[in-house]
């Protein structure tokens, strides 16, 4: 059986990418994300992807597909549960919040903001994973994590959130996949 790691390293090698020490795969159809480390199998949490189906175009509300890096790493310091809008801390915990405003899924504890690295697939045009804010990041949802239920990112509980933010680094790899 192929390692999942295969189709970010055959990925790397087309762009001319050295691998990363760390790099993250996200299974679209398990609703996993795992960290490897030097090829390594480190650990694996469930997430939750998009409710609709994967895509890469702007607008869809899909989960994109491919190659992407970490390019900025956001909530350092943060309690778990705070609450982010336009990437910066309210003040609030999720539970402070509205019963209206909590049916959405928040954005929590800690934000990997991604940008991909495939001209055409994921970075350019409408198709640019960066300029659709797809994160991974904590969720007032929890309960809905391991089924497919966000926007678009990759939502993970709150404290897998935070025990992920500290494990990786800018320029770390995310593959995005089946």
């Amino acid at each position: 059986m192929d390692s999942p790691l295969e189709p970010a390293i055959k990925t790397c090698t087309r762009l001319g990418i050295k691998p990363a020490v760390r790099v993250l795969v996200v299974r679209l159809g398990a609703q996993t994300l795992q960290l490897y480390r030097e090829g390594a199998l480190v650990r694996a949490w469930p997430v939750s992807t998009s409710l609709r189906p994967p895509s890469n175009l702007k607008n869809s509300l899909g989960t994109p597909r491919g190659l992407h890096e970490i390019a900025e790493r956001i909530g350092a310091g943060q309690p778990p549960g705070m609450v982010f809008k336009g990437r910066v801390p309210t003040g609030r915990h999720f539970s402070e919040f509205s019963e209206a405003e909590q049916a959405a899924n928040l954005i929590t504890t800690r934000i990997l903001w991604l940008r991909g690295l495939d001209p055409g697939v994921n970075q350019g045009g409408d198709v640019d994973t960066h300029a659709r804010y797809i994160y991974l990041h904590g969720t007032n949802h929890e309960d809905r994590i391991g089924r497919p239920a966000s926007a678009g990112c990759v939502l993970l509980r709150n404290f897998d959130i935070l025990e992920l933010h500290e494990e990786v680094r800018t320029g770390d790899l995310v593959w995005i996949g089946e």
